[in-house]
């Protein structure tokens, strides 16, 4: 499919902080595909940008986290670029990930990330445990979008967060 990606028209940012748990996913190669408890946390830092803070369990049942930078990209806060890199090699060119929100309900309650390339993909919830039907729902948008949701991994979720904050 080579048609854009739509995205939601507007993101109040406000409201989108705060914690998501992570519902289903793409594999990714940078994270655990039996990863359980993927929370993420996001705040506002001190120049605007979004402070990133995932955290999990990895397969051995370890905490993992960490720490990234979201930035928009456009006034509609709708589109998002994040690194994870420290901030002094934040410069370095294609080190950051798109984070395009493409859906999202009016309560914020649930979103759907993807990006453009359509190799990653996100659903996530305020509340860990969303309804199934509700989160296939969500996934059969992001199909008429052109993503391939064959592959989707659903994480253990016991609503837990592991880490700090």
């Amino acid at each position: 499919m080579t048609e854009d990606i739509v995205t939601v028209p507007n993101v109040d940012l406000e409201r989108y902080l705060g914690r998501w748990f992570e519902i289903a996913r793409k594999p990714m190669r940078h994270e655990d595909a039996h990863a359980s408890d993927v929370v993420a946390e996001y705040s506002l830092n001190n120049d605007g940008s979004v402070r990133v803070l995932n955290s999990c369990l990895n397969d051995k049942g370890e905490p993992e986290q960490s720490e990234g930078r979201a930035t928009a990209v456009d006034g509609s806060n709708a589109k998002l670029e994040v690194s994870f890199l420290p901030q002094g090699l934040q410069w370095i060119p294609f080190t950051k990930g798109d984070y395009w929100i493409i859906r999202l309900d009016d309560d914020y309650a649930t979103a759907l990330v993807g990006g453009p390339d359509r190799k990653y993909l996100w659903l996530l919830s305020r509340d860990s445990n969303l309804n199934r039907e509700v989160a296939q729902d969500w996934l059969r948008y992001a199909e008429s979008q052109g993503y391939d949701i064959a592959d989707v991994i659903w994480p253990r979720q016991s609503g837990k967060v592991h880490g700090k904050p």
